[in-house]
């Protein structure tokens, strides 16, 4: 439905004395009819009057419409930001007339641009680079690469933001530490909930892996930070994202065997009971690792109802994607190798081997809705998706940089039964 309605249904709707023949009708009729009008339009009508103001801000409200827009046509989310902006970020140079920004496409065979987003947060504060931890039911989170790197929740189509508090673990008390962070949400308590795992340098030895990770947890309904004390079994790889499948958050650790050496494993965290567990990952070193996988630095990714690894080769045309078939079933791994180029063979691939500054040629960046993976080419920053099962690619028609998001986007109405606590900008 077009948010543009037509004359005589708007005027119905802005009307005092029309408005008030609603109260006539039958009360489930009301919230049906605004659960089907496109989201911009619901948030425009919070200001028709108190009674749809109270009705849309309604937590149950929220949640109807979200599982509505669950069955809607799926939609991507991407974000861009160059290498130039990033640089004029870090110097504070505020005369820089680009911007990052942010786009949906319909997720379909089109693959159609359906709106953008023009980030907000470059201008508050120090103006540092930000990463997206993750997007969940509309929100996405957002972190300042500094040492405390401030967070925030924000959804772009209420265009409503929280920022949340300091966190327990910071540099100012810890030193030099790694952070990740996850997003994720609690269907339990109906909360969202933000974990971040934080490794702190040991500087003596100049080592990531001595201390185990600390993990705190920050509960939007209590606008408050608490920290797990359940102690985990391995170090963490920095910066790493950590995707939000089947109500748990997960993230690559290491963990150190009989010989000093390390394998790698995914460490879980249900958001419900706030439980760790561990799901193995199959061998990914070869003969000239030794077994030791500390060099190895795959990344997962969410598949659906399940997870995907990635291990990316240096100087090489391939990716191999592991996908888990069954979710948690370790023996369920299965290895799938792409070839990008298949399809794109007018390019010298030659030329391609002889970049000297690229430092990988391949870059997986997440899935569709039909699960093919969407893969960024570095020679030209092309983004294309490929079917792991015929190899078949499809060129998007999107220029990415080195700090390009892609996930999966749900338009939402959350935030905005908090208005005590969420800004508007």
């Amino acid at each position: 439905m077009s948010d543009n309605l037509p004359a005589k249904v708007s005027k119905s709707l802005f009307t005092k004395e029309e408005v008030a023949m609603w109260d006539f009708l039958p009360p489930e009729i009301l919230p049906n009819i605004l659960l089907r009008l496109p989201t911009k339009s619901i948030v425009k009508f919070t200001s028709v009057c108190k009674t749809w103001r109270s009705l849309i801000r309604n937590p149950d409200f929220i949640s109807a419409h979200l599982k509505l827009s669950n069955h809607n046509q799926p939609l991507l989310l991407f974000r861009f930001c160059s290498d130039w902006l990033k640089d004029a970020l870090s110097s504070m140079k505020r005369d820089t007339h680009e911007k990052e920004v942010y786009k949906l496409y319909c997720d379909n065979q089109g693959f159609n641009e359906h709106t953008r987003f023009d980030f907000p947060f470059h201008t508050r504060g120090d103006g540092a680079l930000f990463v997206v931890v993750g997007t969940c039911n509309g929100l996405v989170c957002v972190m300042g690469d500094g040492f405390w790197g401030r967070i925030i929740l924000w959804n772009p189509c209420v265009r409503m933001f929280v920022e949340l508090p300091k966190p327990n673990v910071t540099y100012q008390s810890y030193g030099e530490c790694y952070t990740s962070a996850g997003l994720g949400f609690d269907s339990k308590t109906n909360d969202y909930k933000v974990v971040r795992v934080v490794t702190v340098l040991d500087a003596r030895r100049n080592d990531w892996g001595v201390s185990p990770p600390m993990v705190e947890v920050y509960s939007l309904a209590t606008g408050e930070w608490s920290m797990v004390i359940t102690a985990l079994p391995g170090a963490v790889r920095p910066r790493d994202p950590l995707p939000f499948v089947n109500g748990a958050l997960h993230w690559v650790a290491l963990k150190r065997t009989n010989y000093n050496k390390y394998r790698n494993f995914i460490t879980v965290l249900n958001l419900g009971d706030m439980v760790f567990s561990e799901i193995a990952l199959p061998i990914l070193s070869d003969d000239k690792d030794n077994g030791d996988e500390v060099h190895i630095r795959p990344f997962i990714s969410a598949y659906g109802n399940s997870l995907a690894l990635f291990q990316e080769g240096f100087r090489t045309l391939c990716v191999n994607v592991w996908l888990m078939k069954r979710y948690a079933d370790a023996s369920s791994w299965t290895k799938i190798v792409i070839f990008p180029y298949i399809g794109l063979r007018d390019q010298d691939i030659n030329d391609i081997i002889g970049v000297d500054h690229a430092e990988g040629y391949i870059r997986a960046k997440g899935f569709r809705k039909s699960g093919e993976v969407v893969v960024q080419l570095d020679f030209d920053q092309r983004l294309i998706s490929q079917d792991l099962e015929t190899q078949e690619c499809k060129d998007l028609r999107i220029s990415a940089y080195n700090y390009t998001f892609v996930g999966c986007y749900v338009k939402s109405l959350v935030l905005l039964d908090k208005p005590n606590r969420a800004a508007t900008y």
